[in-house]
Parts: structure tokens; C-alpha cells; sequence
């Protein structure tokens, strides 16, 4: 019953994922045994970089873990893993101008940052909601609670898809940056788009998942509707 062809397009995009992830590991660390000629830490680099474009009020703290990087909005704080806070290699500096890319963001207000901030609240509810109505859908052949599961489910995949031009963006802000300020020299670019680009990668799998997921349960939904 809950078996559909679609399933295979969902496993492609779910092995997708987990391909990604591996390549985000494999390439940060094989930039990290490369050190960056500038010689800054991602922790310096961060910094330095905040204070050229205006935001000196915007912190870098040290938080546990690897690759949990990330820039938090509602605190206004650039948070580095310890590998990158510290770090020295091209993989430090990439991820850490990276989030530093989402603090500029922030305050030039990119539109899909903003957009993506104004939905997360919806997200999380919508994300936490969807699963049971769907099941609850499935269960009692109810197709009511299927559209409306599909409806909840759908705010979740708008919210990775809009994730998708915000993580590309900061990136490509990281990379020219890091180039004009000198933290690399050009013929280090290479290393930090592998980096990069195998961390966006890791967004656009998710985003195909759910994607495929959505379009899933859409058709399920469709199926339900002819057979009643």
C-alpha cells in the first residue's frame, strides 16, 4: 500500500544525499592538510573579514563539534567548529568566510534569506505536523488528511528549495571576497571550491529528496481520488 515507483527516484536522490555527505567530509579534509598562504586561522579570518564589511558587532564564538559550523540570525553570531576556528588550511578559511557570507547577507537583507527566516518558524511546525497526518492519512484512507499532510509537507520542501540560493550565494560572496582581501591567492581558489562545492552539494540532495518525496505523496494522493 505504501509502496510506489516513485520510491526508486527517492532512493536515487537518498543515495544522492548520502554521496554528498561523504564528498563534504573527504574534501575537507583533504584541504585541510593544505595550508592557506596567508596563514590566518578561520577564526582570524572570520574577524577580519566581519570588520571589513561593517559588522565589528557581530561575534565569532567557538562551538563544539565538526562541521557545525553556522551563522545564527537571531543572535547576530558567527559560530566555527573548532577544526575551522582554529585551522589554518584552506578548508578553515572556506567554511569560515562562508558563514560569514550569511552575516553579510543578513544585513544587506537578501530576499531569500529574509524569505528563508520569515519560514522557519512554519517550517519547524509544519515539518513536526505533516508525518502524522500523512500516516493518519494512509491508515484510515482518508484523502482528506493526505492533502492537508501534503500541504504541511510542502511548506517543509519550500523551505529547501529557497535554502538552495542562500547557501549558493554566500558561497560565491565567500570565494570573491577571500580572493579581493587576500586571505588566498588565486591559484588556492581550487581548494575552496571543492569545499564548497561539495557542501552545496550536500543542500541539493536534500532538497531533490524532499522534492521527490512531495511529488510522491502528490501522486499517491491523485491515485487515492481516482479509485474512490
Amino acid at each position: 500500500m505504501f509502496f510506489h515507483p516513485m520510491d526508486f527516484i527517492v532512493l536515487i536522490a537518498f543515495g544522492l544525499s548520502l554521496w554528498a555527505q561523504f564528498k563534504v567530509k573527504g574534501n575537507f579534509k583533504k584541504w585541510s592538510e593544505v595550508h592557506a598562504s596567508s596563514g590566518m586561522t578561520g577564526e582570524q579570518a572570520a574577524r577580519e573579514l566581519l570588520n571589513r564589511q561593517g559588522l565589528t558587532s557581530v561575534p565569532v564564538e567557538l562551538v563544539p563539534g565538526t562541521l557545525s559550523d553556522h551563522y545564527d540570525p537571531i543572535q547576530r553570531v558567527v559560530r566555527l567548529s573548532e577544526p575551522v576556528y582554529y585551522g589554518t588550511s584552506i578548508s578553515a578559511l572556506s567554511v569560515a568566510c562562508h558563514e560569514v557570507g550569511h552575516a553579510i547577507q543578513h544585513k544587506v537583507s537578501y530576499p531569500m534569506l529574509v524569505t528563508r527566516h520569515r519560514l522557519f518558524p512554519i517550517t519547524n511546525l509544519a515539518s513536526g505536523v505533516a508525518p502524522f497526518l500523512l500516516l493518519g492519512g494512509f491508515f484510515f484512507h482518508a484523502t482528506s488528511l493526505i492533502g492537508l499532510g501534503i500541504l504541511f509537507f510542502s511548506v517543509a520542501v519550500a523551505f529547501q528549495l529557497i535554502t538552495l540560493p542562500v547557501e549558493f550565494n554566500a558561497s560565491a560572496r565567500a570565494k570573491a571576497l577571500m580572493v579581493s582581501e587576500g586571505f588566498i591567492r588565486q591559484d588556492e581558489e581550487q581548494g575552496v571550491n571543492k569545499v564548497l562545492g561539495a557542501a552545496a552539494l550536500t543542500y541539493v540532495a536534500a532538497a531533490l529528496m524532499a522534492l521527490f518525496e512531495l511529488i510522491k505523496y502528490v501522486l499517491i494522493f491523485f491515485q487515492s481520488n481516482d479509485e474512490d
